[in-house]
C-alpha cells in the first residue's frame, strides 16, 4: 500500500537516528517500527537470574533471625 504520512518533528528525528544507525531505508524503519508497536505481545515468562551473594547464615530462617537480632538490640537498650 502507498500513503502519504505526516510526521511530528520527534517522530522524524527518531526515524533519521534509526535510519542511520542500522544504515536502512525510510520505509523499512517505519515499517519495522510499526509492526514492533502493534504486533500482538507473546506471553514469555519473565525470569531473572539469580547469583550466589556468599551468605553464610541460612536465609531461609531469615525472617527467625531478624527478630532474634531486634530483641537482642530491644534487651541492650532497656539494660
Amino acid at each position: 500500500m502507498r500513503t502519504t504520512i505526516t510526521l511530528i518533528p520527534e517522530a522524524e528525528d527518531l526515524v533519521a537516528k534509526e535510519m542511520k544507525r542500522n544504515d536502512a531505508s525510510f520505509k523499512s524503519v517505519v515499517n519495522q517500527a510499526i509492526i514492533d508497536a502493534l504486533s500482538p505481545r507473546t506471553n514469555v515468562p519473565f525470569r531473572t537470574r539469580t547469583r550466589s551473594l556468599g551468605a553464610r547464615i541460612p536465609l531461609d530462617k531469615a525472617l527467625a533471625l531478624a527478630s532474634q537480632l531486634d530483641d537482642a538490640e530491644f534487651a541492650m537498650k532497656r539494660a
